[in-house]
């Protein structure tokens, strides 16, 4: 029986309540001279390893299916999107968007959806034949007020420890343990630090919300961390308090170097033997894949201690933006971005798991495997870090408490006062 738990609340999909721009003609994109389908300008902050070898996968299967639209190739780099939200932001509101641009599905596209800078595009879901290829629980996370505003690329996952059998078992541990608890975890870290070795490797500060946020949900519950976002959950209570100290204490066994890095350093670190564990979303998968590594020989995966049976939503979607020069052009895209080629294609690269239930995942590695198991049975919840739990603003004040608190300019008391600050904002 299923067990997820829907976060946002949706009455179903519902007929657009307005035209898309330009979809059908090019005389309403948004005042383009040019062919409205002769191009479309891809923004994303997929711009290098192995993201951008995903993406590289699903533009082969764009050009395809449309050889006659030209991809233009707008990312920037930085790794969770931060660099390229800043210059998207600004493009929006200077009145030159992309054609289409990479969003977190969920609350991050509240931002954008407020300020009418994105279509509805419900009437594709229609077209594509998406409603009937996205499980319900997506269709209803993808839904505000009965519309939708992005075709999602993928399914990813949170909540995953990445670690290294060899200084594992260096350390005296068993590569094959899976902890129970945090406390269980932090043992763990104990015995590695003996070794000299880093316990936890991290990067800079959006990694660092990414180990907050499954910390808080291995403590909480998924009910708990749930309430964190709809108000259920007091954000300066005791229960909080006790897992931001755990948060405080594994950040205390992490790199020192870690505010210089992005993900992939990290990852790297597990990879080359220089640290035990590491906390990041399952695009690390393609990182061991493309280092030749094999599980469990070689690395080993687990959920975050204490959120077992909890499957950490996040989905990298795709927008029609208000006044897009190239609308059909963008049309385009999103279908092939929806179809069942290209997200087998896509997600085979880069460690994610389809979208599309119908999606042939029969040549998907091991890991991805257990992802789509998980995803079928485990209770969702929505991620901070990644945009599914939050709008932008709400995550970005977050994100400025946690770097004060990793890098010493606030105490833990400050700390948790300045997150309770930032969500009742």
């Amino acid at each position: 029986m299923r067990r997820t738990r829907i976060l946002t609340a949706a009455a179903g999909i519902a007929a657009a309540s307005m035209a898309l721009a330009g979809c059908s003609g090019g005389d309403s994109g948004g005042g383009s001279d040019g062919d409205p389908g002769g191009e479309v300008e891809v923004f994303t902050w997929w711009a290098a390893g192995t993201e951008k070898a995903g993406l590289d996968a699903l533009v082969e299967v764009f050009n395809e299916q449309n050889p006659d639209v030209e991809f233009i190739n707008g990312a920037v780099a930085g790794g969770a999107g931060s660099a390229a939200k800043d210059l998207l932001q600004s493009r929006l509101q200077a009145g030159d968007p992309p054609d289409t641009f990479q969003a977190h599905a969920g609350a991050e596209l509240q931002d954008y959806i407020d300020a009418a800078q994105v279509e509805d595009v419900s009437d594709l879901y229609e077209e594509f034949g998406l409603t009937e290829a996205f499980p319900q629980d997506l269709l209803d996370r993808l839904t505000v007020d009965g519309a939708i505003y992005s075709v999602p690329a993928n399914i990813h996952r949170a909540n995953v420890v990445w670690a290294n059998p060899g200084v594992l078992e260096e350390a005296g541990l068993d590569p094959e343990a899976e902890y129970a608890s945090i406390d269980d975890w932090i043992e763990a870290m104990e015995a590695v630090k003996e070794t000299g070795k880093t316990p936890l490797s991290v990067a800079t500060t959006w990694t660092q919300v990414n180990l907050l946020e499954t910390v808080l949900l291995a403590d909480l519950g998924a009910e708990g961390y749930e309430g964190l976002w709809t108000g259920d959950t007091d954000w300066t209570g005791s229960d909080v308090t006790d897992s931001l100290e755990h948060f405080e204490t594994l950040m205390s066994f992490t790199n020192t170097d870690r505010d210089g890095l992005d993900w992939p350093d990290a990852t790297q670190q597990i990879i080359d033997g220089q640290a035990a564990f590491n906390v990041m979303g399952d695009w690390a998968e393609a990182s061991f894949a493309e280092a030749g590594f094999e599980a469990p020989t070689d690395y080993v995966y687990f959920p975050v201690p204490g959120t077992d049976g909890v499957f950490d939503f996040l989905a990298d979607s795709f927008t029609l933006p208000v006044g897009a020069p190239h609308p059909d052009g963008v049309k385009a895209w999103l279908e092939t971005v929806g179809s069942a080629d290209g997200q087998t294609a896509f997600n085979q690269a880069k460690g994610s798991i389809p979208a599309r239930t119908d999606a042939d995942t029969s040549e998907f590695g091991a890991y991805q495997q257990t992802a789509i198991t998980s995803f079928a049975e485990d209770t969702i919840v929505s991620s901070l870090a990644h945009g599914a739990a939050t709008p932008v603003a709400t995550l970005n004040k977050m994100t400025d408490a946690t770097s004060k608190f990793t890098t010493g300019a606030s105490d833990l008391a400050t700390f948790q006062e300045e997150l309770a600050a930032a969500v009742g904002e």
